[in-house]
């Protein structure tokens, strides 16, 4: 049987940072990543922007040279599932069968990318935009495809839109909420990405479900929605969530629902397990005391350098603002701190139609801003964030005036 004093079940981003991490700690035993991925550890966040478009290479997306694993003693366990944990023999078994024992066990799985239910949900041509293999297979069919429906009006469904626009593909976006972003952002924004993406020719359907996927010789033919209009596609991108893929953790006994939950040192409730990224259900320090999954990179690598720090003997609690970004159609969406619960927006505009920013407010504090083409607004709006800072809506509103001198003008109000 395999051993190792640390193995980190995940090679994404904070399964691979999780390894880094604790090289650059000098941690000396033997430390290997197992993934269900057949390439080493690469970057997520290009796949549905650069990489589908054909504008950056997969070496480039590399998070390390491949030489750098081997370099320093890390051992990649590549194309294994992790299918059961036992805490108590200290050993996780692979879909092969091989079992692998663990001194600490770091979980970093992330998730699975939630599925079509309808009928026809199981015909060739429907993809989701997960890893490298999603984006490969989508790329291969697209010559032969003319229109593209996307299922999902978040980031990944809008990302996608972008990108299959600009190759020339006609879109259609299909949103069950009567906006895009609903779930993440405010009215104005989702507003702003809406026109932006109509003035590229992408249609939009908000208010709307998919009834059933229509085929014809076992490959999608179009979209019936739910008010009975068909949508002909020869492809369809499903952008609606993720699953946290924690079901052995939670069948080997710990606890979690949505996710699985850790404490501040990114700890289970198991003994010697560690969860972290997308998985990972607990409270941030700007949640609000709500129990929260955060689907970013970092929030990934964050995590896993405060698991890294925790093996070392020198743990630190996390406590890092949450950020996050997107590109579409040459916007640069920049959000920092956690919108949920707000109760009012400040919409600050600036001389370019391609910028605003919102900042959003909960009982006159700063909790968050999504700021598009605005790097000085979000740099500096950041420290609102972390400062919990309480401002009226008329100060926050003066663009004459930077965040950063609003910030510290404790006269404003």
């Amino acid at each position: 049987m395999k051993s190792y004093e640390v193995l980190i079940v995940g090679g994404g981003h904070g399964g691979a940072q999780t390894a880094i991490a604790l090289r650059q700690a000098q941690i000396k035993g033997s430390i290997a990543i197992v993934s269900l991925e057949t390439d080493p550890p690469y970057e997520r966040p290009p796949l549905s922007k650069d990489y589908l478009k054909g504008e950056k290479g997969f070496e480039r997306l590399l998070i390390r040279p491949i030489r750098f694993w081997g370099d320093r003693d890390i051992s990649l366990l590549l194309g294994q599932r992790v299918v059961a944990v036992d805490p108590n023999t200290k050993t996780v078994t692979t879909e092969q069968g091989e079992r692998i024992n663990y001194g600490v066990l770091v979980w970093a799985a992330g998730g699975v990318p939630r599925s079509l239910t309808c009928e026809g949900s199981d015909l060739l041509g429907i993809h989701s935009l997960r890893n490298r293999a999603d984006i490969d297979q989508l790329v291969s069919e697209l010559p032969k495809v003319k229109r593209v429906v996307v299922i999902g009006g978040g980031y990944i469904g809008l990302e996608a839109a972008s990108a299959l626009t600009s190759l020339g593909k006609e879109v259609v976006v299909v949103e069950a909420s009567d906006r895009v972003l609903a779930r993440v952002a405010g009215e104005p924004l989702s507003r702003f990405y809406e026109s932006r993406h109509r003035s590229h020719g992408v249609d939009i359907r908000l208010s709307n479900a998919v009834a059933s996927i229509q085929g014809q010789d076992g490959r999608v033919s179009g979209v019936r929605l739910a008010d009975g209009e068909f949508l002909t596609a020869q492809l369809i991108v499903v952008g609606i969530g993720i699953e946290p893929a924690v079901g052995p953790l939670l069948a080997a006994g710990a606890l979690g629902e949505n996710g699985v939950k850790v404490d501040s040192f990114c700890r289970t409730t198991l003994p010697e397990v560690f969860a972290i990224g997308d998985c990972a259900l607990h409270i941030n320090d700007f949640s609000g005391g709500e129990e929260i999954r955060l689907e970013s990179v970092q929030n990934a690598v964050d995590m896993a350098n405060v698991v890294a720090k925790t093996i070392a003997g020198k743990p630190e609690g996390y406590k890092v603002v949450p950020w996050f970004w997107s590109n579409q159609f040459g916007l640069k969406l920049q959000t920092v701190g956690l919108s949920r619960g707000y109760d009012s927006i400040v919409v600050r505009r600036n001389r370019s139609v391609d910028s605003l920013s919102m900042i959003y407010l909960k009982n006159g504090v700063v909790i968050a801003l999504d700021c598009v083409n605005s790097v000085k607004d979000y740099v500096q709006g950041r420290g609102l964030v972390v400062a919990r800072c309480e401002r009226s809506v008329e100060v926050l509103a003066d663009v004459s005036k930077s965040l950063k001198e609003i910030g510290l003008n404790e006269a404003n109000d």
